[in-house]
C-alpha cells in the first residue's frame, strides 16, 4: 500500500488534524478540505469570517512561509501559521503534496513510525558529523547541549514538533516543555492527530550549537 493510500485510510479512521490544520474529508469521494483549525466554525475562530480559497496545494507553500505579521517562518512547525485560507483538494495525492508543503516530511515521519521502521539520529552523533568551521560543536558538553533543548525548541520559538532524538542513546533529555512536546496540539486525542514528529536535530540548533561552541571559546573579558 502506497504512503497515500495510507494517509486515507488513516483519515477514514478518523484523523482529522496535523499541527494548526483540520483536515475534512469531503462526501462522494470529493476530495479534502484544509483550513487553519481556529477559522473552523465553533471551533473558537473566525466563524463567519470570509476566508480565501485555493483550489489545489499550489498555494501552500505561500500559506506556509510567512505568518500574520509578515515574519518568515523559518520552522514550518512554528505555532504560528496564517489564517483566513481554505485549500480545496481533488485527490490524496494533492493533499499529501499540500501537508508536505505545511510541515514538511511529517506525514512520511509519522507512517515509517507506525510501520517501525523510523530511524532517529540522536544530537551526539550528528555533531560528531560536522566539519569545516562547524566542527567545533563536536566539544560542546552534555550539560551545554542539555540547556540548549528547552531554550531552542521550545517555548522560545515555539516548535510544535516531538523531539525523537536524545543527546545520544544512553542519555535521555532533561524533562522541559521541549522534551515533554507531544506533536499534537492541546485538546486534540492521539488517535485523532497526525503528530509533528522530529527525528533528528534541524539545522537552525545545529546553528545555535555553533553559536554556543563560540561564545564557550571566546576570552572573557575582566
Amino acid at each position: 500500500m502506497s504512503n497515500s493510500e495510507k494517509l486515507r485510510h488513516a483519515l477514514a479512521s478518523g484523523i482529522h488534524r496535523i499541527g494548526e490544520i483540520e483536515i475534512q474529508t469531503l462526501a462522494s469521494n470529493a476530495g479534502f478540505k484544509l483550513r487553519h483549525a481556529a477559522d473552523m466554525t465553533g471551533g473558537g475562530g473566525a466563524a463567519g469570517a470570509v476566508l480565501t480559497i485555493h483550489t489545489g496545494p499550489a498555494a501552500a507553500r505561500d500559506i506556509a512561509s510567512y505568518a500574520e505579521d509578515g515574519s518568515y517562518r523559518f520552522l514550518k512547525a512554528q505555532c504560528n501559521l496564517r489564517r483566513g485560507w481554505v485549500m480545496l483538494l481533488g485527490s490524496v495525492a494533492d493533499l499529501r503534496l499540500a501537508l508536505d508543503q505545511f510541515y514538511p516530511a511529517c506525514v512520511g515521519l509519522w507512517l515509517a513510525q507506525r510501520a517501525g521502521d523510523l530511524e532517529v539520529e540522536h544530537l551526539r552523533g550528528k555533531l560528531q558529523r560536522q566539519s569545516g568551521m562547524y566542527h567545533r560543536v563536536r566539544a560542546l558538553s552534555d550539560a551545554a547541549l542539555q540547556s540548549m533543548v528547552p531554550r531552542i525548541c521550545s517555548p522560545a520559538i515555539p516548535c510544535a514538533r516531538r523531539l525523537l532524538w536524545q543527546i545520544d542513546a544512553d542519555t535521555p533529555l532533561q524533562p522541559s516543555a521541549a522534551s515533554r512536546c507531544s506533536g499534537i496540539a492541546e485538546g486534540i486525542a492521539a488517535d485523532e492527530a497526525i503528530p509533528l514528529l522530529c527525528r533528528e536535530a534541524c539545522n537552525h540548533f545545529v546553528a545555535e550549537c555553533l553559536a554556543a561552541a563560540k561564545a564557550a571559546a571566546a576570552p572573557q573579558a575582566d
